[in-house]
């Protein structure tokens, strides 16, 4: 997919972008047209000839910007993370505040619907985290929270756990469109039905059959995914405040 070319031992943040007097490209350019390309068809797709095409340059020109697969991989985390930042100002209510960034979040990867799947777990030059929108979702995350009766660390434990919570719910989600894809009449589905119905009628699990027979359960179902993840989110923030108001747990 990548071609290979050498490692570079420094961030993609630390080298200079290439000083021309006028430069044809930017990072942002590169990182905009692998989006739209994986957007279309699929993070497969994605390749630094496929790229130079889209922005009407030779292939080789694009090494100048960018050296290997994994600084093309911190340029597009970085561009997915740029859009999950909250224009404006935040609300001054820092549960507001939080759950807005949470929610621009979800709205970014939901926007892009391959990439929390996709990039999992794939190396990067260096983290995400590093690169300039990186640090300002960062940056805008702990001012979200500057004035909640935190302590630092009940205020870094609540964001890692908003994040994870936010990228569970992504991945789910995508499992969720991927399965709505695939169809109900699909031939996989099918078997997949007509195992858990004869398994439900074996007798051995009571109570999923209870539950497969009970007419709650339907409508739990049929809760929206963006309510569950309100209120879930809800619920997640509610309950760390609960528990970092009586006072500070530094150690």
């Amino acid at each position: 997919m990548f071609e290979a070319t050498p490692h570079n031992p420094v961030p993609l943040w630390s080298r200079p972008e290439p000083r021309t007097r006028r430069p044809r490209f930017s990072r942002e350019q590169i990182a905009d047209a692998a989006l739209a390309l994986a957007d279309a068809e699929g993070f497969d797709a994605v390749s630094m000839r496929r790229i130079a095409a889209a922005l009407g340059a030779g292939t080789m020109s694009l090494y100048r910007y960018i050296a290997t697969k994994a600084d093309l991989l911190a340029l597009i985390d970085d561009a997915l993370l740029g859009e999950a930042l909250v224009p404006g100002d935040l609300p001054a209510d820092w549960r507001q505040a939080i759950s807005l960034v949470a929610r621009q979040t979800r709205r970014a990867y939901l926007n892009h619907p391959w990439a929390v799947q996709t990039l999992q777990g794939k190396p990067a030059a260096d983290a995400s985290l590093a690169g300039p929108n990186g640090l300002r979702h960062f940056e805008q995350s702990l001012a979200a929270l500057d004035g909640a009766p935190l302590s630092t660390r009940a205020k870094l434990d609540l964001l890692a756990i908003v994040d994870d919570y936010v990228f569970g719910h992504l991945l789910h989600a995508a499992e969720l469109t991927e399965s709505v894809l695939a169809g109900a009449d699909s031939p996989e589905a099918t078997a997949a039905g007509e195992f858990i119905a004869a398994q439900l009628a074996s007798g051995d699990f009571p109570h999923l059959r209870a539950l497969a027979e009970d007419p709650a359960a339907a409508s739990v179902g049929e809760l929206a995914i963006d309510g569950r993840f309100e209120l879930g989110l809800r619920l997640l923030i509610d309950g760390i405040a609960h528990q970092g108001e009586p006072g500070p747990h530094d150690d």
